[in-house]
């Protein structure tokens, strides 16, 4: 591992250098390239460098233990130590550095919420969830953009979708697609029951127009009005946009924006996102065996967490976590959920590799 670290390192030298000579920027290509290359290497290179400087540390440590001097030997085994804990400590990082990277992780995602089983206690659930993932987003310096909603007369989302832009965007959100489960008594509910409903989350990661080539006598564009629980332009004007996608079937709606033209616009970049991940799924069934290690499946029709109003808890079912902070969560406190299912995942790959 680590002669292949000494040559990763050589190669961010190289670059460093290239960079170095303004010519470079003549080639934009060539020189964005470059950049990105160095980019992708930066942290293992930091952490590569880190660990020959513990290893000289532990190394300079070994010739001072030969000392006469009672006091020096005595620090040199406290550097030894010192110096043995911290390689053991960077070599597991690196490990992690060096797993395969998912190419996706850099994109912003479309997200789409639907309510599930609970009706308008689902609903409401549903626009709960936007509003988490909204400020979470928010805290995360990203853009949210609503690309098609369906309202209830009560304040509640049928269904939603909606972009997330910001580097790194695919990495935070990969894995909430699923079923997320709310106990809770509904605000429709006067008994006071605990009633238990159903949202279901799919996260897609963003296509670019490079990436799916969409032949234009492959679809068929209706128009109709704009329908939900109210608007001064809702059922007025045709400006609601519906895709279908004639080789997959594929269908996908806009009808948020007052402009027919800006509907068609968001509904392509769903049906490109829609089509892309159909894409990356066939991929992926391809690798079945990663796909088992892998934190979630993505299956909208899996559970994947449960929000305990109540009790205040919130429990990821994948990785057994549980949160009693529930208030906080909703209010777009996602990081240590986040934190906890990447590096689960990572651990699930580390431990296929060494299978």
């Amino acid at each position: 591992m680590f002669e292949k670290l000494a040559l990763v390192e050589a190669r961010y030298n190289e670059i460093e250098s290239l960079l170095a000579d303004g010519s470079i920027y003549e080639t934009p290509d060539v020189a964005a390239k470059l950049l990105k290359e160095q980019k992708d290497m930066a942290d293992v290179v930091a952490a590569y460098r880190e660990y020959m400087k513990a290893k000289n540390n532990f190394d300079d440590a070994q010739e001072l233990v030969k000392s006469d001097d009672l006091e020096m030997r005595n620090l040199a085994y406290m550097e030894i130590e010192e110096a043995k804990e911290k390689m053991a400590e960077l070599t597991e990082q690196i490990k992690i550095l060096l797993l395969p990277k998912d190419e996706d992780d850099d994109k912003n995602v479309i997200v789409e919420i639907r309510g599930g089983v609970g009706g308008e206690e689902a609903a409401l659930f549903a626009n709960s969830l936007f509003r988490m993932y909204s400020m979470y987003a928010e805290k995360c310096r990203y853009k949210v953009e609503v690309l098609n909603i369906n309202e209830t007369e009560l304040g509640g989302i049928k269904e939603i979708s909606f972009s997330i832009e910001g580097v790194g965007a695919w990495s935070k959100f990969k894995y909430e697609s699923g079923a997320h489960r709310v106990q809770r008594v509904p605000e429709t509910e006067s008994s006071g029951r605990i009633h238990t409903s159903a949202v279901t989350v799919a996260v897609l990661p963003e296509a670019e127009d490079v990436e799916i080539d969409i032949n234009p006598a492959d679809l068929q564009i209706d128009t109709f009005r704009s329908g939900g629980a109210g608007g001064q332009h809702v059922n007025k004007t045709e400006s609601a946009i519906r895709i279908t996608h004639l080789p997959t079937g594929v269908v996908v709606e806009c009808q948020d924006e007052r402009s027919q033209h800006k509907n068609k616009d968001k509904a392509m970049k769903i049906l490109r996102t829609k089509l892309y991940e159909a894409k990356r799924m066939e991929n992926d069934a391809k690798m079945a065996a990663e796909r088992k290690s892998q934190v979630g499946s993505g299956d909208r029709s899996e559970r994947i967490r449960t929000y305990n109003y109540p009790q205040g808890r919130v429990t990821d079912h994948r990785i057994g976590l549980t949160l009693h902070r529930l208030e906080a969560v909703m209010n777009g406190d996602l990081d240590e959920i986040i934190t906890a299912l990447t590096a689960a995942a990572q651990a699930e790959k580390l431990q296929s590799q060494n299978q």
